[in-house]
């Protein structure tokens, strides 16, 4: 199972929303070479992290399936970002996309020589990736910790950021 995490809360050049600009993203991903979505959560809105002036954020997840090995996989969501305007300056800034591989079928990778970190390792603390991802694969669980994904929510503090499903997204 590889699980993508996708936001925005700025809309892209030619979309009126966020969430126009998350659904498209999903469909350029299936259109990607070698890229198979196999699911998709339905959409959320939440509030920044940390908390900010910004706008909520559209927040959603996806499963895929492809033989591209990780950092290939990362290297061409950063490629669909750029493609919908995305360019990294500030860490956890506005942005019109963002698309975080999560977990790559349970491999643990500490980043070092390159590549991602996997799991994504603040996915276990975010109530919007961790809802998103109940939507698509429910029986999930942390390949660190070996939680699911139903006690990774429960575990959230209830006075964290705001989220809540965005009604017939």
């Amino acid at each position: 199972m590889i699980v993508i995490a996708i936001g925005a809360n700025l809309p892209a050049d030619g979309f009126e929303t966020p969430l126009d600009t998350c659904r498209a993203a999903v469909d350029r991903l299936g259109r990607e070479p070698d890229i198979t979505v196999t699911a998709i959560s339905r959409w959320y809105e939440s509030e920044p992290v940390p908390p900010s002036g910004q706008p909520w954020y559209v927040n959603g997840a996806v499963l895929v399936c492809t033989g591209l090995d990780p950092v290939a996989l990362l290297e061409r969501l950063h490629a669909v970002e750029a493609a919908f305007g995305r360019v990294r300056q500030v860490r956890n800034e506005a942005r019109p996309l963002d698309l975080d591989l999560i977990d790559y079928e349970g491999r643990i990778r500490d980043g070092k020589g390159g590549g991602p970190i996997l799991p994504h390792p603040r996915a276990r603390e975010r109530a919007f990736v961790l809802l998103p991802l109940a939507d698509v694969a429910p029986g999930w669980r942390d390949p660190v910790g070996g939680e699911g994904v139903g006690e990774l929510i429960a575990a959230l503090p209830a006075d964290g950021p705001a989220i809540r499903p965005i009604p017939d997204a």
